[in-house]
Order: C-alpha cells, then sequence, then structure tokens
C-alpha cells in the first residue's frame, strides 16, 4: 500500500515537473518569439546591454584602470627632474631618449592679461536661440548643440539630420538609427566643423587655449559659442565620475559673473546661468576648447573679433601657455588636466616628442589620483572617460615611433574603460601601430570596425583603400 502510493506520488511530481519544463519551454519559446518583434527587441535590448554595463563595471571598474607608458626609458627619473626644475631648480641634463621642453624648464611666469575691451554689461543672444535637447538618443550633446548653434543662424535642420552625418552608428541594418548610434560615445570637434563646413551652407572654426574675454567678446557681436567641458555626474559605478560635454553660450551677465548657457543634458536646461570660475574649471578639462558658427560672409569680422586666436599657430601657442601656468598652480585632478593640455597643445604644433613627453608625466599622476589615503571627492575620482574624447596621445607616441605604447593605451582604453570596445578612433591608431609593427592581419581587422562602427570614419576607409582592402 505505501509503495502504490509512494509511485503515485513519484508519478505526480515527475507529471508536474514535465508540465513545469513544458511551461518554461513555452514561455522561452514566447520570449524568442516576441524578440523578434522590433520594437521589443529595442526595449528588451537597452535592458540587457544596461546590465551587461553594470555588471562589467562591477567586476572591472573603470577607474582603476592604469595605462603604465612602458617604451620611454626613464620616465620617472625625467620627470622627477624635470618637475623640480619647474619649482626652481636649473634645467636639467637632457637626455637621448626625449627631446626636453624648454617651457618645462623655468618656473611657470603668469600670463599678461588680454587687453581690456569695452563691452556692454550684459548680453543675452536668447531671442534668436532655439533651445534642442539631446533626450530620447544616445550620446547626442554634439548634434543637439550644433543643431542649436546652426539653427541661430538660420539653419532649418534638426538634430538627426547632424547624426546621420557625424553619427550615423554601426552598420547593421536590423537596427532602426536609434539603436545603432548607441555604441558611438563622441563626436570629435572636427568632425562638428567638418559638417558645418562640408555639409551646411555656413562655416565653423574651433581653437584651443581660449579665454573668458574673447568668448564675452564674441557673443557681445552676436556670434554665440560652443565650448566643449568636462563635469561630474553620477555613473553605472555609483561614483561621481568625470564625463565629457558640449555646452552652447548664448549669453554673460557681468553684474552676476555668469555666463548664459543652454545644456542640452539637463532638465531643465535652458538659459542656466553659470558662474565664470564654474565655466572655466570644467572648461580646462578640454584645453580650453572653443568653436564658432557662422555665414561665410561674416568670416572677416569673426577673424576680427578672435583677434590674436585668428592665427591657429599662436592660438596653440597661447594654450600651451596657459598648461604651463597651470602646472605651476594646480593640484589633484587639475594638474593632471594642465599636463595632459600641454601635451595636446604640443600635438597641435607637430611637437610630438615633447608632447609624448608631458603624456607621459599626466598619466604618472592620473595613476596618483584617488590614492587610498585621499577622502573620496570628485576631484579623486579618476577622469577614466579621457580618451573616449581626446586622442593627442595617439599622435604623439605613434610620431615619436612608440607603437607598443600606443597598442597598449587602445587597449586599456577599449578594454578596462568601456563595457565594450567600441571606440573607432582607438581601433584606429593601433591599427596604424600594428601596421608600423607589421601585423597587417591585425590592422586590417581594426580598420574594418572602424568603418562598421562609423561609416562616416574617413580615416579608416581611407586607410583600408590604401591597403586594398574592401571596408
Amino acid at each position: 500500500m505505501e509503495r502504490t502510493r509512494d509511485a503515485r506520488e513519484r508519478m505526480t511530481e515527475k507529471r508536474q515537473r514535465g508540465q513545469r519544463i513544458f511551461v518554461l519551454a513555452a514561455v522561452l519559446m514566447v520570449v524568442g518569439l516576441m524578440i523578434l518583434i522590433p520594437p521589443v527587441r529595442t526595449a528588451i535590448g537597452y535592458r540587457l546591454d544596461d546590465m551587461r554595463t553594470r555588471l562589467t563595471y562591477l567586476l572591472n571598474p573603470p577607474d582603476e584602470a592604469v595605462f603604465v607608458p612602458v617604451e620611454q626609458g626613464m620616465v620617472e627619473t625625467i620627470i622627477a627632474g624635470t618637475m623640480q626644475a619647474v619649482q626652481s631648480t636649473p634645467t636639467p641634463e637632457p637626455t637621448p631618449q626625449i627631446t626636453a621642453d624648454p617651457d618645462a624648464t623655468a618656473a611657470p611666469t603668469e600670463l599678461p592679461p588680454p587687453a581690456p575691451t569695452a563691452l556692454p554689461p550684459q548680453v543675452d543672444l536668447r531671442e534668436k536661440v532655439t533651445y534642442v535637447h539631446q533626450h530620447e538618443r544616445w550620446n547626442y550633446c554634439g548634434p543637439a548643440n550644433l543643431t542649436m548653434a546652426l539653427n541661430y543662424w538660420g539653419w532649418t535642420g534638426n538634430r538627426d539630420d547632424v547624426a546621420k552625418v557625424i553619427k550615423p552608428g554601426e552598420s547593421d541594418p536590423t537596427k532602426n538609427f536609434i539603436d545603432r548610434g548607441k555604441a558611438d560615445k563622441n563626436v570629435m570637434p572636427y568632425e562638428m566643423a567638418g559638417f558645418v563646413n562640408d555639409s551646411t551652407e555656413f562655416s565653423m572654426l574651433w581653437r584651443y587655449g581660449g579665454e573668458i574675454q574673447v568668448i564675452k567678446n564674441l557673443i557681445a557681436n552676436g556670434f554665440p559659442v560652443v565650448i566643449e567641458k568636462g563635469y561630474y555626474e553620477r555613473d553605472y559605478t555609483g561614483k561621481i565620475a568625470w564625463m565629457g560635454h558640449y555646452l552652447f553660450v548664448t549669453g554673460y551677465d557681468e553684474g552676476e559673473g555668469v555666463f548664459i548657457v543652454q545644456d542640452a543634458y539637463l532638465e531643465p536646461g535652458e538659459n542656466l546661468r553659470v558662474p565664470y570660475e564654474e565655466f572655466n574649471d570644467g572648461w580646462r578639462g578640454f584645453n580650453y576648447l572653443f568653436m564658432v558658427a557662422y555665414p561665410p560672409a561674416e568670416e572677416g569680422k569673426v577673424l576680427d573679433l578672435l583677434g590674436p586666436w585668428a592665427d591657429i599657430d599662436w592660438a596653440n601657442r597661447h594654450a600651451l601657455d596657459l598648461a604651463n601656468v597651470e602646472i605651476g598652480t594646480e593640484s589633484g585632478i587639475d594638474l593632471f588636466f594642465a599636463w595632459f593640455n600641454k601635451g595636446t597643445s604640443h600635438v597641435q604644433l607637430f611637437e610630438y616628442v615633447d608632447a609624448a613627453f608631458a603624456y607621459d608625466y599626466a598619466f604618472v599622476l592620473y595613476d596618483q589620483i584617488g590614492e587610498p589615503n585621499e577622502a573620496e571627492t570628485v576631484e579623486t575620482q579618476r577622469p577614466y572617460r579621457i580618451m573616449w574624447y581626446q586622442t593627442g596621445p595617439y599622435w604623439a607616441y605613434y610620431y615619436s615611433g612608440r607603437y607598443q605604447d600606443v597598442i597598449n593605451l587602445a587597449n586599456v582604453t577599449l578594454y578596462e574603460t568601456i563595457s565594450e570596445p567600441t571606440l573607432e578612433e582607438s581601433l584606429y591608431w593601433r591599427a596604424l601601430a600594428y601596421l608600423a609593427l607589421g601585423e597587417v592581419g591585425n590592422a586590417v581587422a581594426d580598420l574594418q570596425q572602424t568603418v562598421y562602427l562609423n561609416p562616416s570614419f574617413t580615416p579608416g576607409r581611407e586607410k583600408l583603400q590604401e591597403l586594398g582592402v574592401t571596408p
């Protein structure tokens, strides 16, 4: 009797288990079919991507990734000597491995203030400004700000018109336009200026080494300005972390000491008032870069308003001067930015060995940010996204013949600071370094990936054509 009951219970359990398996299989089949429906696939895809990113950042915190240059012998010894020189000692002995930067051999002096210009105490260009936000899209501050800058002059396009050229997204026909653009984390200044100059009836120029006075001068004469800046936001790691952002500057108020800006990301983001000091602190992270769009007929006026900044070589030298001054005055993360900016300015001046030297020390400082004995503040959070937005170190190391450092920096950037290796610029420079080392297969694979990620990425396409390879 007991055995019969046990057998019956086992049969019942077996039947129930079979039913559960059948139900689970049916649910999985239904989910699988639903994923084939584009809107459902999109919604689930967002969540899966989000979960994967969170898990990646949890297991491999991006702010713990550190690039260490390996091809420049005695880096720390040379840097220590240079820093001692900056603080007041005589010029260090030159080394056969680095062309010493003459600007770093003496204590920096304060730059003379720009000549005062009679400007109105306040200017607000909002009557001609149409606010454009970046929401419902991925990484869209570039297209949004460029649209505002062009709409100001009467251009009738929208942010998607801009993005379809400078941020077209992956070459994946199964994804819609918005989803294709998710992987592209950034639009470079040259891409934005290229769109204006090549795809519209307007013109755009950009310069490093800007100052508050030149921005006010442009605005006072009716020319709003786009800048690139850093800001802090809570990320997937739960920390307040540094990110890059474009900002449209449309006014100022001397009485309050503020700029009036249009922020495409914040809500509300219209007509925000940003104190000059706060503005400058964020601006430092991008070497004080500014961009101006204008009708071609106004070019002469724009160049006059720029004054010495009209000369791109002068602007780059001025940016270098600013960096040298700040190397003597800043600390913590701002000292890192000052040395990084020094490298960027040398790159712009085609002084690649000096640039590599400056970046070497910037990365040494980067390693020291957020040491265990420091309080956790925004200033102690490593700006691990910086290579998403700026490529100067690749130029410096590549043109100094330091190909392995190019590859190592790209690897850290692609695999340790981001959830997926989708930065076409890092892939491109790694490909060039592979080519220099004779690793053609690896180079071709990287170049093809650059064009897959961004069909508008001309350098990757041209290099493939040079190699006789189909993109």
